[in-house]
Protein backbone atom coordinates (compact mmCIF):
# COMPACT_ATOMS: atom_id res chain seq x y z
CA UNK A 1 0.00 0.00 0.00
CA UNK A 2 2.92 2.71 0.11
CA UNK A 3 3.91 4.22 -2.92
CA UNK A 4 1.53 2.26 -5.20
CA UNK A 5 -1.62 5.78 -4.36
CA UNK A 6 1.59 8.27 -4.94
CA UNK A 7 2.64 6.35 -8.18
CA UNK A 8 -1.49 6.66 -9.58
CA UNK A 9 -1.18 10.18 -8.49
CA UNK A 10 1.46 11.21 -10.26
CA UNK A 11 0.68 9.01 -13.54
CA UNK A 12 -2.64 10.74 -13.46
CA UNK A 13 -1.00 14.55 -12.69
CA UNK A 14 1.78 14.66 -15.49
CA UNK A 15 2.89 17.86 -13.48
CA UNK A 16 3.76 16.03 -10.57
CA UNK A 17 6.25 13.55 -11.92
CA UNK A 18 9.54 13.05 -10.57
CA UNK A 19 8.74 15.29 -7.63
CA UNK A 20 8.65 14.36 -4.26
CA UNK A 21 5.07 13.57 -3.49
CA UNK A 22 2.50 12.05 -0.52
CA UNK A 23 -1.03 11.02 -0.04
CA UNK A 24 -2.51 12.81 2.58
CA UNK A 25 -3.38 16.21 4.34
CA UNK A 26 -1.17 18.92 5.00
CA UNK A 27 -2.53 20.31 7.68
CA UNK A 28 -0.84 19.48 11.46
CA UNK A 29 -2.71 17.08 12.69
CA UNK A 30 -2.42 14.90 9.32
CA UNK A 31 -0.63 11.49 9.02
CA UNK A 32 1.21 10.27 5.51
CA UNK A 33 -0.57 7.59 3.77
CA UNK A 34 2.07 7.35 0.93
CA UNK A 35 5.04 8.66 -0.49
CA UNK A 36 6.74 8.65 -3.68
CA UNK A 37 10.30 7.62 -3.98
CA UNK A 38 11.23 11.39 -4.52
CA UNK A 39 9.47 12.28 -1.63
CA UNK A 40 11.42 8.84 0.03
CA UNK A 41 14.72 10.69 -0.52
CA UNK A 42 13.66 13.11 2.11
CA UNK A 43 13.33 10.97 4.73
CA UNK A 44 9.68 11.03 3.83
CA UNK A 45 7.81 7.72 4.90
CA UNK A 46 4.02 6.55 5.41
CA UNK A 47 2.75 6.78 8.45
CA UNK A 48 4.75 9.79 9.57
CA UNK A 49 2.81 12.77 10.65
CA UNK A 50 2.56 15.86 8.13
CA UNK A 51 3.80 18.22 9.87
CA UNK A 52 7.23 16.28 10.26
CA UNK A 53 7.64 15.18 6.70
CA UNK A 54 6.83 19.18 5.37
CA UNK A 55 9.87 20.15 8.05
CA UNK A 56 11.76 17.35 5.91
CA UNK A 57 10.69 18.82 2.38
CA UNK A 58 8.91 22.07 2.50
CA UNK A 59 8.28 21.63 -0.83
CA UNK A 60 6.43 18.53 -0.58
CA UNK A 61 3.09 17.72 -2.36
CA UNK A 62 0.32 17.20 -1.15
CA UNK A 63 -2.16 14.60 -3.43
CA UNK A 64 -5.65 14.03 -1.66
CA UNK A 65 -6.74 10.69 -0.80
CA UNK A 66 -9.00 8.93 -3.84
CA UNK A 67 -9.40 5.61 -2.52
CA UNK A 68 -11.56 4.80 -5.32
CA UNK A 69 -9.41 5.37 -7.79
CA UNK A 70 -6.90 3.12 -6.47
CA UNK A 71 -9.51 0.13 -5.69
CA UNK A 72 -10.43 -0.05 -9.88
CA UNK A 73 -6.77 -0.01 -10.76
CA UNK A 74 -6.13 -2.37 -8.13
CA UNK A 75 -9.26 -4.39 -9.77
CA UNK A 76 -7.51 -3.99 -13.60
CA UNK A 77 -3.67 -5.04 -12.18
CA UNK A 78 -5.40 -8.11 -11.17
CA UNK A 79 -7.19 -8.73 -14.08
CA UNK A 80 -4.08 -9.12 -15.55
CA UNK A 81 -2.61 -11.52 -12.80
CA UNK A 82 -6.10 -13.48 -13.58
CA UNK A 83 -4.91 -13.77 -17.53
CA UNK A 84 -2.00 -16.43 -16.13
CA UNK A 85 -3.40 -18.06 -13.22
CA UNK A 86 -6.63 -18.26 -10.97
CA UNK A 87 -4.71 -19.06 -7.90
CA UNK A 88 -4.16 -15.62 -6.52
CA UNK A 89 -4.05 -14.13 -3.10
CA UNK A 90 -4.84 -10.89 -2.55
CA UNK A 91 -3.08 -9.06 0.44
CA UNK A 92 -3.39 -5.58 -0.27
CA UNK A 93 -4.83 -3.56 -2.72
CA UNK A 94 -1.43 -3.48 -4.21
CA UNK A 95 0.16 -6.72 -3.40
CA UNK A 96 -0.79 -10.02 -4.00
CA UNK A 97 0.50 -13.80 -4.20
CA UNK A 98 0.37 -15.97 -7.60
CA UNK A 99 0.94 -19.35 -7.80
CA UNK A 100 2.28 -20.19 -11.42
CA UNK A 101 2.97 -23.65 -10.70
CA UNK A 102 0.30 -24.73 -13.54
CA UNK A 103 -0.91 -21.61 -15.17
CA UNK A 104 -2.33 -20.58 -18.10
CA UNK A 105 0.15 -20.36 -21.15
CA UNK A 106 2.17 -23.03 -19.62
CA UNK A 107 5.11 -21.31 -19.47
CA UNK A 108 7.94 -23.27 -17.78
CA UNK A 109 9.42 -20.40 -15.78
CA UNK A 110 7.48 -18.35 -13.42
CA UNK A 111 10.66 -15.22 -14.41
CA UNK A 112 9.10 -15.28 -17.48
CA UNK A 113 6.05 -14.88 -16.39
CA UNK A 114 6.51 -12.11 -14.02
CA UNK A 115 8.25 -10.41 -16.76
CA UNK A 116 5.63 -10.62 -19.15
CA UNK A 117 3.12 -9.54 -16.30
CA UNK A 118 5.65 -6.70 -15.17
CA UNK A 119 5.67 -5.40 -19.26
CA UNK A 120 1.35 -5.58 -18.96
CA UNK A 121 1.38 -3.47 -16.25
CA UNK A 122 3.64 -0.97 -17.75
CA UNK A 123 1.74 -1.05 -21.22
CA UNK A 124 -1.74 -0.87 -19.88
CA UNK A 125 -2.07 0.95 -16.70
CA UNK A 126 1.54 3.51 -16.91
CA UNK A 127 2.59 1.60 -13.68
CA UNK A 128 5.79 -0.44 -13.10
CA UNK A 129 5.88 -3.27 -10.93
CA UNK A 130 8.27 -5.05 -8.56
CA UNK A 131 8.51 -8.77 -8.43
CA UNK A 132 9.87 -11.64 -6.89
CA UNK A 133 9.61 -15.25 -7.28
CA UNK A 134 10.90 -18.52 -5.57
CA UNK A 135 9.74 -21.75 -4.09
CA UNK A 136 7.46 -20.44 -1.15
CA UNK A 137 5.50 -17.42 -0.02
CA UNK A 138 8.44 -16.09 2.49
CA UNK A 139 10.86 -16.09 0.36
CA UNK A 140 9.15 -14.44 -2.66
CA UNK A 141 7.82 -12.10 -0.24
CA UNK A 142 11.59 -11.22 0.52
CA UNK A 143 12.36 -11.17 -3.51
CA UNK A 144 10.02 -9.05 -4.25
CA UNK A 145 11.43 -5.94 -1.92
CA UNK A 146 14.79 -6.80 -2.95
CA UNK A 147 15.08 -4.70 -6.09
CA UNK A 148 12.45 -1.99 -5.65
CA UNK A 149 11.38 -0.06 -8.00
CA UNK A 150 10.77 -1.98 -11.01
CA UNK A 151 12.55 -4.91 -9.72
CA UNK A 152 12.25 -8.69 -10.74
CA UNK A 153 14.48 -11.00 -8.52
CA UNK A 154 14.58 -14.65 -8.52
CA UNK A 155 16.05 -16.48 -5.25
CA UNK A 156 16.64 -20.09 -6.37
CA UNK A 157 16.57 -23.12 -3.85
CA UNK A 158 20.46 -23.31 -3.65
CA UNK A 159 20.96 -19.62 -2.99
CA UNK A 160 18.28 -19.60 -0.36
CA UNK A 161 19.79 -20.09 3.30
CA UNK A 162 22.81 -17.99 2.00
CA UNK A 163 20.22 -14.81 1.35
CA UNK A 164 18.57 -15.77 4.46
CA UNK A 165 21.23 -16.07 7.28
CA UNK A 166 22.63 -12.34 5.85
CA UNK A 167 18.69 -10.25 6.43
CA UNK A 168 18.32 -8.37 9.72
CA UNK A 169 15.96 -9.66 11.18
CA UNK A 170 13.46 -7.05 10.78
CA UNK A 171 13.26 -8.02 6.83
CA UNK A 172 11.62 -11.64 8.60
CA UNK A 173 7.37 -11.68 7.81
CA UNK A 174 5.88 -11.58 11.57
CA UNK A 175 8.27 -9.52 13.13
CA UNK A 176 7.50 -5.97 13.82
CA UNK A 177 9.06 -3.17 15.86
CA UNK A 178 8.41 -4.74 19.56
CA UNK A 179 8.98 -8.55 18.23
CA UNK A 180 12.20 -7.21 16.45
CA UNK A 181 13.42 -5.53 19.91
CA UNK A 182 12.28 -9.06 22.00
CA UNK A 183 14.53 -10.99 19.21
CA UNK A 184 17.24 -8.30 19.74
CA UNK A 185 17.25 -8.53 23.62
CA UNK A 186 17.82 -12.70 23.26
CA UNK A 187 20.79 -11.64 20.64
CA UNK A 188 19.12 -12.41 17.83
CA UNK A 189 19.82 -9.35 14.40
CA UNK A 190 20.23 -12.23 11.49
CA UNK A 191 18.69 -15.00 9.77
CA UNK A 192 21.99 -16.67 10.71
CA UNK A 193 21.53 -15.78 14.32
CA UNK A 194 17.69 -16.67 14.34
CA UNK A 195 18.55 -20.25 12.68
CA UNK A 196 20.93 -21.05 15.42
CA UNK A 197 18.05 -20.98 17.99
CA UNK A 198 16.23 -24.25 18.08
CA UNK A 199 12.50 -24.52 17.66
CA UNK A 200 12.04 -25.29 20.89
CA UNK A 201 13.35 -21.88 22.29
CA UNK A 202 11.58 -20.10 19.78
CA UNK A 203 8.41 -21.42 20.37
CA UNK A 204 8.78 -20.85 24.08
CA UNK A 205 9.29 -17.42 23.68
CA UNK A 206 7.39 -16.25 21.29
CA UNK A 207 4.37 -18.97 21.22
CA UNK A 208 3.23 -20.36 17.64
CA UNK A 209 4.98 -17.44 15.57
CA UNK A 210 8.45 -19.16 17.14
CA UNK A 211 7.40 -22.23 15.07
CA UNK A 212 7.45 -19.87 12.24
CA UNK A 213 10.33 -18.51 12.45
CA UNK A 214 12.11 -21.86 12.52
CA UNK A 215 10.67 -22.42 9.08
CA UNK A 216 11.88 -19.46 7.85
CA UNK A 217 15.00 -19.49 9.01
CA UNK A 218 15.51 -22.63 7.26
CA UNK A 219 14.11 -21.70 4.18
CA UNK A 220 10.82 -23.35 4.95
CA UNK A 221 7.25 -22.40 4.23
CA UNK A 222 4.16 -24.37 3.86
CA UNK A 223 1.65 -21.93 3.76
CA UNK A 224 0.22 -21.92 0.02
CA UNK A 225 -1.63 -19.23 -1.85
CA UNK A 226 -5.15 -19.15 -1.14
CA UNK A 227 -7.85 -17.41 -3.37
CA UNK A 228 -10.09 -17.12 -1.56
CA UNK A 229 -8.90 -16.55 2.16
CA UNK A 230 -11.36 -15.65 4.95
CA UNK A 231 -11.97 -12.47 5.88
CA UNK A 232 -10.52 -12.17 9.90
CA UNK A 233 -11.76 -9.47 10.95
CA UNK A 234 -13.87 -6.27 10.33
CA UNK A 235 -13.11 -2.94 11.89
CA UNK A 236 -13.65 0.95 11.62
CA UNK A 237 -11.76 3.70 12.90
CA UNK A 238 -12.18 7.27 13.42
CA UNK A 239 -8.96 10.13 13.71
CA UNK A 240 -10.07 13.35 15.24
CA UNK A 241 -9.11 16.99 14.23
CA UNK A 242 -8.69 17.96 17.76
CA UNK A 243 -7.80 15.39 21.10
CA UNK A 244 -10.29 14.15 22.75
CA UNK A 245 -9.14 15.12 26.25
CA UNK A 246 -11.04 12.84 28.54
CA UNK A 247 -13.17 9.96 28.58
CA UNK A 248 -17.00 11.35 28.30
CA UNK A 249 -15.85 13.00 24.63
CA UNK A 250 -14.18 9.80 24.00
CA UNK A 251 -17.69 7.72 25.00
CA UNK A 252 -19.75 10.39 23.17
CA UNK A 253 -17.81 9.36 20.08
CA UNK A 254 -18.93 5.67 20.12
CA UNK A 255 -22.49 6.17 18.62
CA UNK A 256 -21.12 6.88 15.13
CA UNK A 257 -17.96 3.70 15.40
CA UNK A 258 -20.85 1.04 16.07
CA UNK A 259 -23.52 2.01 14.08
CA UNK A 260 -20.47 1.57 10.85
CA UNK A 261 -18.83 -0.88 12.15
CA UNK A 262 -22.25 -3.02 12.40
CA UNK A 263 -23.47 -1.81 9.04
CA UNK A 264 -19.40 -3.21 7.78
CA UNK A 265 -20.26 -6.16 9.80
CA UNK A 266 -23.70 -6.80 7.96
CA UNK A 267 -22.38 -6.11 4.73
CA UNK A 268 -19.38 -8.87 4.57
CA UNK A 269 -22.00 -11.45 6.24
CA UNK A 270 -19.44 -11.59 9.21
CA UNK A 271 -19.35 -13.00 12.74
CA UNK A 272 -16.74 -12.84 15.68
CA UNK A 273 -16.39 -13.45 18.93
CA UNK A 274 -14.34 -11.12 19.65
CA UNK A 275 -14.64 -7.14 19.97
CA UNK A 276 -11.59 -4.73 20.15
CA UNK A 277 -11.00 -1.56 21.34
CA UNK A 278 -8.23 0.61 20.09
CA UNK A 279 -7.14 3.87 21.13
CA UNK A 280 -4.56 6.29 19.55
CA UNK A 281 -3.01 8.86 22.02
CA UNK A 282 -1.31 11.94 20.66
CA UNK A 283 1.55 10.93 21.57
CA UNK A 284 0.88 7.88 18.62
CA UNK A 285 0.92 5.14 21.28
CA UNK A 286 -1.25 2.91 20.49
CA UNK A 287 -3.58 1.26 23.59
CA UNK A 288 -6.04 -1.79 22.72
CA UNK A 289 -7.98 -3.63 25.31
CA UNK A 290 -10.65 -6.65 23.71
CA UNK A 291 -13.20 -9.01 24.79
CA UNK A 292 -13.89 -12.88 23.86
CA UNK A 293 -17.29 -14.24 24.60
CA UNK A 294 -18.87 -17.59 23.45
CA UNK A 295 -21.51 -15.75 21.44
CA UNK A 296 -20.82 -13.59 17.79
CA UNK A 297 -21.03 -9.63 18.68
CA UNK A 298 -23.31 -8.22 16.08
CA UNK A 299 -24.90 -5.14 17.23
CA UNK A 300 -24.00 -0.78 17.88
CA UNK A 301 -26.13 -1.35 21.36
CA UNK A 302 -23.30 -4.17 22.49
CA UNK A 303 -20.35 -2.45 20.69
CA UNK A 304 -21.09 0.65 22.58
CA UNK A 305 -21.23 -1.38 25.91
CA UNK A 306 -18.04 -3.13 25.71
CA UNK A 307 -15.93 0.38 24.21
CA UNK A 308 -17.69 1.79 27.70
CA UNK A 309 -16.38 -0.99 29.73
CA UNK A 310 -12.97 -1.92 28.00
CA UNK A 311 -12.59 2.27 28.36
CA UNK A 312 -12.19 2.20 31.74
CA UNK A 313 -9.11 -0.30 31.94
CA UNK A 314 -7.29 2.58 29.71
CA UNK A 315 -4.91 4.57 31.26
CA UNK A 316 -4.23 7.60 29.19
CA UNK A 317 -1.89 8.97 31.26
CA UNK A 318 -3.12 12.90 31.00
CA UNK A 319 -2.74 11.97 27.22
CA UNK A 320 -5.62 13.14 24.68
CA UNK A 321 -6.83 11.01 21.92
CA UNK A 322 -6.35 11.23 18.23
CA UNK A 323 -7.69 8.46 16.88
CA UNK A 324 -10.67 5.60 18.52
CA UNK A 325 -11.16 1.87 16.48
CA UNK A 326 -13.28 -0.23 16.69
CA UNK A 327 -13.24 -4.41 15.05
CA UNK A 328 -14.70 -7.65 16.08
CA UNK A 329 -12.64 -10.40 15.08
CA UNK A 330 -12.10 -14.48 16.16
CA UNK A 331 -14.50 -15.54 13.20
CA UNK A 332 -16.48 -18.50 13.10
CA UNK A 333 -14.87 -21.20 11.20
CA UNK A 334 -16.46 -23.61 9.21
CA UNK A 335 -14.58 -26.40 7.13
CA UNK A 336 -11.13 -26.23 7.79
CA UNK A 337 -8.80 -28.49 5.55
CA UNK A 338 -5.13 -28.41 5.77
CA UNK A 339 -3.78 -28.56 2.59
CA UNK A 340 -0.13 -30.56 2.05
CA UNK A 341 0.16 -28.81 -1.38
CA UNK A 342 3.84 -26.92 -1.18
CA UNK A 343 4.14 -24.53 -4.14
CA UNK A 344 7.11 -24.37 -6.50
CA UNK A 345 6.74 -20.85 -7.92
CA UNK A 346 5.13 -17.95 -6.07
CA UNK A 347 5.28 -14.27 -7.28
CA UNK A 348 4.13 -11.91 -4.95
CA UNK A 349 3.63 -8.69 -7.20
CA UNK A 350 3.49 -5.14 -5.61
CA UNK A 351 2.61 -2.61 -7.62
CA UNK A 352 3.74 0.80 -6.65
Amino acid sequence: MDAFYASVEQRDHPEWKRKPLVVGHSHSRGVIAAASYEARKYGVRSAMPSKKALKLCPHLIFAPHRLDVYKSVSQEIHAIFSEYTDLIEPLSLDEAFLDVTENKFNIPLAQEIAKEIKAKIKSQLSLTASAGVSYNKFLAKIASDMQKPDGLTVIHPKKALHIIENLPIEAFWGVGRVTAQRMHEFGIHTGKELRAQSESFLIKKFGKMGKLFAEFAQGNDHRTVEPDRERLSVGCEQTFGEDLTDKEQIIARFDDLAEELEKRIEKAHFQGYTFTLKIKREDFKQITRSQTAETCFTSAMEFIELATKLLETVNLENHGVRLIGFSVSNPIVENISESLFDPQLLIPFEPY
